[in-house]
């Protein structure tokens, strides 16, 4: 463990706190049906969203109600992601003319991402096309997180409200988690990571002869704008097999920092939503003091075991880090921290 490890967790420590509070009162704002600074421009979107999904903004549902919206949704969810899986041979943007899977392997795929459960039993750059990344697992990753999410605000709802039914409307929610959440921060983190030298193209795959004059392929795409809402939903879809360890998805080590950053935003600002919608703001710090103990702890315990050899590493005389089939990029702190990160945010999806 060195000096300057422990000084990047403290910063990401002191960020990921300083930024609880501004977007978790955002959230509160959106969900209590408030005006926000982005209302003027996604307002007209909202209400024409209404429109065509025949909803009335301010009908609520009771318990049954929300529920049966959002096992209609997730149904449909599924159904089209299946769909734009099984007819990849005659999708556009497929410059490498990959055919359909197995129709297992559609199916795994399918509800995996519907469900958020980050089960990703493909890769990426060698099974799907282009198109299938972007209207299937990038349209999947923003609706299950949203379905996620709303279901997180009706749970919050339920606590706080006494002589009524009555959740909210699922319609309203999901809608204004992917137009007043999701996407904003998804762009954000999608120009960011392009900067940083993830891939945002449709080109045709590269080949290139390598010193050693073997051949080798190089994989192209639209990384930058999955890889944000992958981030954000935990939803997993690494557009490539090694996910977060490829250089295109995860190009340098500030790059990695905030991608670790993106994956606890939304549930770290969830707690203070939750305190601001209950009244009483100090049971958000509560409930993000406790999940930040268990963060730490995790991250402690990952970067005090990779600092230190293994026994197979000490017999056969090597000193330093143990980072045999680890990410070498960017040092044990690093790895330890993204690590951490994702376990958690998959542990948070799974249970919310």
């Amino acid at each position: 463990m060195t000096g300057a490890g422990c000084a990047q967790i403290v910063i990401f420590v002191v960020v990921l706190t300083a930024l609880t509070p501004p977007l978790g009162g955002y959230m509160a704002r959106i969900y209590g049906g408030q005006a926000v600074a982005l209302t003027r421009v996604l307002g007209p979107v909202e209400r024409l969203l209404y429109r065509l999904l025949r909803v009335t903004a301010n009908e609520e549902q009771d318990w049954r109600q929300y529920a049966r919206s959002l096992l209609m949704f997730s149904l449909a969810s599924w159904l089209v992601l299946y769909a734009v899986l099984r007819t990849q041979g005659i999708h556009p943007f497929n410059p490498q003319g990959f055919s359909s899977g197995p129709w297992g392997l559609s199916f795994n795929t399918a509800s995996s991402f519907v469900s958020n459960t980050s089960w990703q039993y493909y890769g990426g750059e060698t099974t799907l096309s282009y198109f299938s990344q972007m209207a299937g697992i990038t349209v999947a990753s923003f609706s299950s997180c949203a379905v996620g999410m709303a279901v997180a605000v009706a749970l919050i709802r339920g606590l706080v409200r006494r002589g009524t039914r009555l959740l909210g409307n699922f319609w309203v929610d999901l809608t204004r988690s992917l137009l007043y959440v999701l996407l904003p921060l998804s762009v954000v983190g999608g120009l960011f990571l392009v900067s940083q030298g993830a891939l945002q193209n449709l080109s045709h795959y590269l080949r290139v002869t390598g010193p050693t004059h073997l051949g080798q392929t190089i994989a192209m795409g639209p990384v930058g704008s999955q890889e944000a809402i992958k981030l954000l939903s935990g939803d997993g879809g690494g557009f490539f097999n090694t996910n977060s360890a490829h250089p295109f998805e995860n190009p340098t080590g500030l790059a990695s920092v905030v991608e670790a950053l993106l994956m606890l935003l939304i549930p770290a600002a969830m707690t203070n939503t939750f305190g601001r919608m209950v009244g009483r703001t100090r049971q958000g710090w509560a409930l993000y003091s406790a999940m930040l103990v268990l963060f730490v702890a995790g991250v402690g315990v990952l970067y005090t075991a990779e600092a230190h050899r293994t026994p197979a590493m000490h017999a056969a005389g090597l000193h330093g880090a143990n980072l045999q089939d680890k990410e070498q990029r960017f040092g044990t702190a690093g790895s330890a921290l993204f690590v951490a990160a994702g376990s958690g945010a998959r542990w948070r999806r799974r249970t919310s």
